[in-house]
């Protein structure tokens, strides 16, 4: 639940904090006050592009935060691996300046703008007044559906992409035959001409080290008999003359113990170093050498090597490794033309695709249905009585990544009239209306439904992307009444009673979630919980656009500026809404949907003084 949004510098707002509550709040004031600043500062929190244009103009830096209570527990275990603090509130931070770079931070630690996307992804659901435009696109429309199901299309979509690729590879062995077997042919004669050799990794470098030290083997022999001469074999030898030293000193030694002895030990160890040398140098001047031979083998060796690095064109060194290579190549060049494997691979990932998709398009239907009985019911009360909604799931004539069939959202206005798709419907008013019944009733659909597992609550790639700045709804979030909906002036075009029944819906849905709504409607504004009045106005010739929270008679001028007409009859007409408002918190309204309804909660009629707020002009 969005417990607190702060901006500073923000377009037209120079500094505003703000506390929400639980239930439906609702966001009035003039055109071009400034309610869809808010609306574009919370996006801004939670990921969205930052332009520079929305710096205050004169200003450095904009700041925004927003701060969550009651965070699903789904999104804890993703806080943890992400390393930030998994606390009982998340707040959410974000900065741009003027040259356009953005900071971001989650729980006071430095994230990246694609972490605050994915933390939000399962705190808000924003509705545009287009949402109705996204229903029309069918992938748009298939992910909705396929949250509705709890169903995730990647894993179909991952399955028909090994299919392809394994009859993409039957292709190309089959169309590269001749010339895969040209290939197979060279490599096997490169191969074999290194494997004749049969070099070892390592081999180069023993074979030179080997080889200098045979064709140096008289200066290596010179050496260690002059050494061991020096050591033992003449006299005057280093061992001859330690020996004196030492008998020397021992002769003396009692006179002056503490200066002689240590040296005395030091003489006595270099005497047996110089014994275990001179035995040493014995043995390797006595060992039995056939080196003329070995060297004769050594050169041959050598050669070898030479010869086929000159004929291939490599160092020498590199002739191991390149016979690696050349026989994986060759394993790779026979799996690639062994048909029958191809073929049975193709099979195979044909028919875990197929059951893949079978099983995704058994979860469509099932949630096809339920989601057209919902959004049909809801249309009675919005000024379509008789109408119906209806999910279509026509086959596609080859299967697809998405899987077996396409979705495509349909509508009949009014009883008798033939359901046609939604891009077909020509009256913005029904569009504006459809889009709404959708919006809430998949919203509430997901909020009253209990929680299951195995949902993947990052969603499709498709629900990410919207132009109208709506985010599809995803099954995996908000079950707990946690998630924040937030409605954009999604009741454009909508008016009269049909209001009236709005302002039910979006009571009815804030009484299992926290809703926000941007609002021209006086109807749907007499029905919320909370009201918030934004005013645009002018300080020291600057624009300045200001929140507060409205209760009493100010709310009840605020919804007759909303209705217009005479003062008197507009104050008349607004305490009306408000105490038909207060009817409804009192008594249960009818479900949206089809689903047992939650306990209502208890709720203020929306005359509650304001909790916190503050705002400072500059």
């Amino acid at each position: 639940m969005l417990k607190r949004l702060a901006l500073r510098n923000f377009v037209i707002v120079p500094e505003l904090e703000v506390e929400f509550d639980a239930g439906f709040s609702v966001l009035t004031g003039e055109t071009g006050a400034g309610k869809s600043i808010l609306i574009d500062a919370l996006q801004l929190a939670l990921g969205s592009r930052g332009d520079v244009g929305l710096l205050r103009e004169g200003s450095a830096r904009a700041e925004v935060s927003a701060e969550f209570e009651a965070i699903p527990p789904a999104l804890r275990p993703w806080l943890e691996a992400a390393g930030f603090d998994a606390a009982d509130t998340l707040l959410l931070r974000r900065t741009l300046d003027a040259q356009g770079k953005s900071r971001a931070w989650i729980n006071g630690s430095p994230a990246t703008i694609a972490q605050l996307r994915e933390a939000a992804e399962q705190l808000v659901e924003i509705h545009g007044q287009h949402a109705w435009q996204r229903l029309t696109r069918p992938g748009d429309a298939r992910a909705l559906l396929d949250a509705q199901a709890g169903a995730d299309s990647r894993a179909v979509a991952a399955l028909f992409g090994r299919w392809k690729d394994a009859q993409a590879a039957l292709q190309r062995a089959r169309e590269r035959r001749d010339e895969i077997e040209r290939e197979r042919e060279r490599l096997a004669w490169q191969a074999d001409e290194i494997g004749r050799l049969a070099p070892q990794a390592g081999e180069w470098e023993a074979l030179n080290a080997e080889h200098d030290r045979l064709s140096h083997a008289q200066a290596l022999t010179d050496a260690a008999r002059q050494a061991l001469d020096g050591l033992s074999q003449r006299d005057g030898s280093a061992g001859e003359s330690t020996d004196r030293a030492l008998a020397a000193l021992q002769a003396v030694a009692r006179f002056d113990a503490a200066t002689l002895e240590p040296i005395i030990e030091v003489l006595r160890g270099a005497q047996a170093q110089l014994a275990d040398a001179a035995h040493s140098l014995h043995g390797y001047l006595g060992r039995d050498r056939d080196d003329a031979q070995r060297l004769a083998q050594l050169d041959a060796r050598l050669a070898a090597w030479h010869g086929l690095a000159r004929r291939l064109r490599r160092p020498p060194d590199e002739l191991p490794a390149l016979l690696a290579q050349w026989r994986a190549e060759l394993d790779a060049l026979d799996a690639g033309g062994d048909v029958s494997a191809l073929v049975a691979a193709i099979d195979t990932a044909e028919r875990d695709y197929r059951g893949a998709a079978q099983r995704l398009s058994a979860a469509r239907r099932q949630a096809a249905a339920a989601l057209a009985t919902a959004v049909t019911q809801a249309m009675q009360g919005l000024g379509m009585a008789g109408g119906r909604f209806e999910v279509a799931l026509p086959a596609q004539e080859s299967p697809q990544s998405f899987g077996l069939e396409s979705v495509e959202f349909q509508v009949a206005g009014h009883a008798g009239a033939t359901p046609r798709a939604l891009a077909k419907v020509a009256s913005g008013g029904e569009l504006s209306r459809l889009a709404l019944a959708i919006a809430v009733t998949t919203s509430r659909a997901q909020h009253d439904a209990p929680r299951s597992a195995g949902h993947d609550a990052g969603g499709n790639d498709a629900r990410d992307a919207d132009p109208a700045g709506s985010r599809t709804a995803d099954p995996a979030r908000g079950r707990d009444g946690s998630a924040t909906l937030i409605f954009d002036e999604i009741d454009a075009g909508i008016g009269g009673t049909v209001g009236d029944m709005v302002g039910a819906l979006m009571k009815q849905l804030g009484r299992s979630a926290q809703v926000l709504a941007v609002t021209h409607l006086a109807q749907v504004a007499a029905c919320g919980d909370q009201h918030w009045l934004v005013r645009k106005q002018m300080v020291a010739q600057r624009a300045q656009s200001d929140l507060q929270r409205v209760a009493g008679e100010a709310r009840v001028a605020e919804i007759a500026r909303m209705l217009g007409g005479e003062r008197a009859s507009g104050t008349a007409h607004a305490q009306a809404l408000l105490h038909g408002a207060a009817a409804l918190t009192a008594a249960p309204i009818a479900p949206v949907a089809s689903r047992r309804p939650r306990a209502p909660r208890p709720s203020a009629a929306g005359d509650t003084p304001a909790r916190a707020r503050r705002s400072v002009r500059s």
